[in-house]
């Protein structure tokens, strides 16, 4: 990736305002849609591999409580965003991006995977970011929304920093952050392909009882 978009050299460019610049990143990237690229999940792990060796003086506990604030205030950004700018995108007749079809298919998602595509979201780079918005254009819940993002921000936003606080203080994996967090970006998307294959097998079978429901049905008409 470009130097810029690096972890380690984004937040040694931060200095003193380390925590300030974390802060501002993760809420851009769960909010706002033009923080989609930024990388969240290498950055949370930086940052606890940063407290351990105490180049951010603050403790590990206020860090990702304020992260996981943080974390959270971007989803409702992004939910409101969504809620209020989305409906005059999706009622443009000649739009090609921006169709009504998508928000229906986004209500039958949500209505299906709702509270566990917000959690499992979470861990998926770019689409944290743009399921918050479709949430809100497809008009979620807001109770469901908010507190399904709330779990999520913990498990995020707390959980990737205390990973990486702990492990930034084994030697191997100091001198391999690079495999690190490519591994943890991979091992995020774990959850999100169990739940592709389980859609798969559930319209698979459903596509089988259908068609032994028509055999059936053509034997008796016989």
């Amino acid at each position: 990736m470009p130097q810029w978009l690096d972890a380690e050299y984004l937040l040694s460019g931060l200095g003193g305002f380390m925590l300030v610049g974390l802060c501002l990143i993760v809420f851009a990237e769960c909010g706002l849609l033009v923080g989609f690229f930024l990388p969240g999940d290498s950055l949370l792990f930086m940052a606890g591999l940063f407290i351990s060796k105490g180049l951010i003086t603050e403790p590990l506990w206020l860090v990702a409580t304020i992260l996981t604030v943080c974390a959270f205030l971007g989803n409702v950004t992004g939910y409101w965003i969504g809620r209020w700018v989305g409906p005059k995108l999706f009622n443009k007749p000649d739009s090609k991006l921006f169709k009504k079809e998508y928000v229906d298919k986004t209500h039958a998602f949500f209505d299906k995977y709702g509270p566990r595509a917000i959690v499992l979201a979470r861990f998926v780079p770019i689409v944290r970011t743009f399921i918050t918005a479709i949430a809100g254009v497809g008009k979620m819940e807001p109770k469901k929304f908010f507190t399904y993002s709330a779990i999520g921000g913990v498990f995020w936003a707390a959980g990737i920093t205390v990973l990486g606080y702990f492990l930034g203080q084994i030697a191997f994996v100091r001198d391999n952050i690079e495999m690190m967090i490519i591994l943890i970006v991979l091992l995020s998307i774990v959850p999100i392909i169990i739940e592709v294959i389980k859609a798969r097998k559930e319209k698979k079978h459903e596509a089988a009882t259908a068609a032994e429901a028509t055999q059936v049905i053509q034997r008796i008409d016989g």
